[in-house]
């Protein structure tokens, strides 16, 4: 089910299979649209590694027990071609021309989180 011009409600469903709630589904709405405009921005398809989780899941993962990925908020992503850095840099500047969420982007070695929390959030772990 198409949910944005470009992603499909079940690239944002919980790995283990496990049924979306609605008030999740509403928030991955919101989500893909914001992902639409990193998309606009690096002319190129946004793959998401990982997005709504399960509380079985999200622990199975060692995910927080506050984890965004819970209420649907949350996704990892990655774009071919452009280092996760540049995915965080891009995702901040939109951010701060007021065309994406303010809410987290946390950098990691091989893809880049991001979610609509409505707060500003960084972290960093890189190992790099």
């Amino acid at each position: 089910m198409k949910i944005s011009t470009h992603f499909s409600k079940e690239e944002f469903d919980c790995a283990d299979g496990s049924e979306m709630p609605l008030e999740v589904f509403n928030n991955v709405i919101d989500v893909a649209l914001n992902l639409e405009v990193v998309r606009a921005h690096f002319g190129a398809p946004v793959s998401i590694n990982s997005a709504y989780r399960s509380p079985v899941h999200n622990r199975e993962v060692g995910g927080s027990e506050t984890s965004q990925h819970l209420g649907g908020k949350a996704a990892d992503i990655v774009i071919e071609g452009v280092s996760p850095s540049e995915v965080a840099d891009a995702i901040e500047f939109l951010i701060d021309c007021g065309m994406m969420k303010q809410g987290g982007v946390g950098r990691y070695d091989t893809f880049t989180h991001y979610d609509i929390r409505g707060t500003k959030a960084r972290w960093d772990y890189t190992t790099k």
